[in-house]
């Protein structure tokens, strides 16, 4: 029988508020069935409800001021009960607050300590500011962008969440099978420049082969080769394309009704395809080409907008997308056969759960009135 709870049923995190790629893994294991708690700033101070819409999903929130020692002692109860702690803030940070590796660990051995900054908890640049373009770019992934014009970042998508959430999530798993053998939690330094080079791995092996350059637009998968690219339609919408292997080649120049050279790797035919192609698919509209490559292996697809992905078919059939009070949003991934993530939840205003979440922690109502009194503890005004 299926476990609704999903595959980290009965793992108790504890998340320090961040940015960017500490919330999405703390949403990732929380929609796998861990306990995740949100430890926010107090309502109304710097820093507060700088979570970006989306990321604060599907766990409770408990406000603290983490600059005063109760509430340090507030996250270190919390932890003598938990398996992990996610933070994301600068290096020394976390040691200047007094809830560093070496004090948690005194009070709580067994705790994961999973950090995740830009550059790394140590070198020359460690304690520089920086965001996923910065950190992208340092890693080469950024270069690989943008075809043959200037570098253009896909977002925030190389380091922040290819290099960064990815990794974090990797991470705290090994680290708590590890823990099963030795018994003791460790910290898990995560870089989304480290995470961003290592997603690099085939280009690097490229290189070292001689069968990549540095120019951008000229390889076989960076839009050089006309076979891995994308197309406009006479309606301007496009469609991707992936045809690498031949007999997908084939299927490919055959509905486009082009000619199909007999060494479609070769790069000295590559002006003449990408001139067939692109005159090809300006023919028709976007709907029509798809139609005709209906059920036809060839590795072509639509280019979608986030919203048009949420609604396309494929997505509705398997059921990848949640309908919530503010649209629809992905559910978490991979998929399992057994115990099933969860769909999506709230997101909480800061401090939301305070006290009912400690009451459920150890914490006697006394104790949670004083310290919310005292300025230690928050909740939203009503």
């Amino acid at each position: 029988m299926s476990d609704a709870r999903g595959p980290l049923a009965g793992l108790r995190i504890v998340e320090i508020a961040g940015l960017g790629p500490v919330p999405h893994a703390a949403l990732i294991l929380a929609e796998l069935g861990a306990e995740v708690v949100r430890i926010d700033r107090l309502p109304g101070t710097a820093g507060f409800g700088s979570l970006p819409a989306g990321l604060g999903r599907s766990r409770p929130s408990v406000a603290v001021d983490l600059t005063t020692p109760d509430g340090v002692e507030v996250i270190l109860r919390l932890l003598e009960g938990a398996d992990v702690l996610l933070e994301g803030m600068r290096p020394g940070r976390m040691e200047r607050l007094g809830l560093g590796p070496e004090v948690v660990r005194e009070r709580a051995p067994r705790v994961i300590y999973a950090r995740m900054t830009g550059w790394g908890q140590d070198g020359p640049m460690a304690q520089q500011a920086g965001h996923d373009i910065t950190y992208a770019a340092l890693s080469g992934a950024l270069h690989l962008t943008g075809g043959t014009g200037r570098p253009t970042p896909p977002a925030n998508l190389l380091a922040d969440f290819g290099g960064g959430s990815t990794y974090l999530v990797i991470g705290v798993l090994a680290a708590l099978i590890a823990r099963g053998s030795t018994g003791a939690g460790q910290v898990v330094d995560a870089a989304m420049v480290d995470g961003a080079a290592l997603n690099l791995t085939i280009i690097h092996g490229l290189l070292g082969l001689g069968l990549w350059q540095a120019e951008r637009g000229v390889n076989l998968l960076d839009g050089g080769a006309p076979f891995y690219d994308t197309y406009a339609c006479a309606d301007g919408a496009f469609i991707a394309v992936g045809a690498l292997e031949p007999q997908f080649h084939a299927e490919l120049c055959r509905v486009l009704g082009v000619d199909c050279p007999d060494r479609h790797l070769d790069p000295s035919t590559w002006p003449g395809q990408r001139e067939a192609f692109t005159a090809a698919f300006r023919s028709r509209t976007r709907a029509e080409w798809l139609a005709a490559f209906e059920g036809v292996d060839a590795c072509v697809a639509p280019v979608l907008t986030p919203g048009e992905a949420a609604a396309h078919p494929h997505s509705v059939a398997r059921g990848s997308y949640a309908a919530t009070s503010t649209g629809s949003l992905p559910r978490v991934a991979p998929r399992f056969s057994e115990t099933p993530g969860l769909d999506p939840g709230p997101e909480r205003l800061a401090g939301a759960n305070t006290t009912a979440y400690l009451l459920g922690r150890g914490f006697t109502a006394e104790q949670i009135a004083d310290l919310l009194a005292r300025g230690v503890l928050g909740q939203p005004s009503t």
